[in-house]
């Protein structure tokens, strides 16, 4: 049987890995197995685009406190497997933030502009 290959790769903007830097070990544990895990299987609650957005989030639940990562996706390799975690936040409110989304899009349009 072959062996399962992720279907990306996930590179870490210094604010993402510094949020994961100030979550305790477990948390931290819990986020990097998650996104793990979403790399390998297609779970919306793992791993879900936002809607009207080309940013998708990252999802934790842990210990009753929703973690997130916001990404998005570098297609211009032609193999869509480059996931860009842009920062994380603990969501507090329904609704992601659109001061977060909007903190995403402007990480993403930095990345693209340096390329």
């Amino acid at each position: 049987m072959a062996e399962q290959k992720p279907k990306f790769e996930v590179l870490y903007s210094e604010e993402a890995d510094a949020f994961l830097g100030e979550q305790s070990d477990k948390v931290r544990a819990k986020i990097l197995y998650n996104i793990a895990k979403a790399s390998y299987s297609n779970d919306p609650k793992l791993f879900k685009k936002l809607e009207n957005t080309d940013i998708w989030e990252f999802r934790t639940l842990f210990d009753n406190i929703q973690y997130r990562l916001l990404a998005f996706w570098d297609k211009r390799n032609g193999q869509n497997t480059l996931v860009i975690a842009t920062h994380g936040f603990i969501k507090k409110t329904q609704k992601t933030p659109l001061r977060e989304i909007q903190h995403a899009q402007s990480i993403m349009n930095i990345y693209f502009n340096q390329k």
